[in-house]
């Protein structure tokens, strides 16, 4: 906790005072971001920072392995991902989604390695929504570091599909109000790749 103080200290001292006029009218204004970006909570991929994005710029919904579930009729079951979709989409109107898949992925790794025997509550029912990816993988290549990289390109692909599940999604999309984006990013190299009409992904 110590590091973090720091840090905040740090954020004090430095970029709030460059940036105090800027959280002043965020907060009298509320938000307004243009674009929601739906990426993996892996520590080494910050979409803000990847994006180069300021305050209130990004919405942001990070879990494991970038996945969207498919839409499901209401219940009274958690669905923390689609709670922020459904925010971000009806009420904070957003104009384009991004879903951001990365290389090293921990969450598509176990989708073929098994989930860690130390995290088996809820980790292995959630990568279970990727399952298709995996199966897609597995066929188009017996190379393991292969299988690894189609994995990660296929999750996004999956949760671009699972998207337009979205009734409310599905009808932006119709009336072109909304576009979603596909992109990858390359943790060793900073490389970030957007997913073409073609279904490639080809650098930015």
């Amino acid at each position: 906790m110590d590091q973090l103080v720091d840090g905040y200290r740090r954020f004090r001292a430095t970029s709030w005072p460059e940036r105090k006029a800027l959280f002043e009218k965020l907060a009298a204004r509320g938000q307004r971001p243009q674009t929601l970006v739906i990426a993996c909570s892996d520590s080494r991929v910050d979409p803000s920072m990847i994006f180069d994005a300021g305050p209130g710029e990004l919405f942001v919904v990070r879990n494991v392995a970038n996945i969207v579930p498919p839409y499901s009729t209401p219940d009274h079951h958690h669905h923390g991902t689609s709670a922020a979709i459904e925010f971000a989409v009806r009420v904070l109107e957003v104009s384009e989604i991004v879903v951001m898949g990365h290389a090293l992925c921990g969450g598509a790794g176990a989708l073929i390695d098994g989930a860690p025997d130390a995290a088996q509550d809820f980790l292995p029912d959630w990568i279970r929504i990727a399952t298709p990816a995996r199966d897609i993988a597995l066929q188009l290549s017996q190379d393991p570091e292969e299988q690894r990289r189609i994995l990660e390109h296929q999750c996004v692909k999956l949760s671009l599909r699972n998207l337009e599940t979205f009734p409310w999604v599905r009808e932006r999309l119709d009336d072109g109000k909304l576009v979603l984006h596909g992109a990858y990013f390359a943790v060793a190299t900073g490389v970030l790749e957007m997913l073409n009409k073609d279904g490639t992904f080809r650098p930015a």
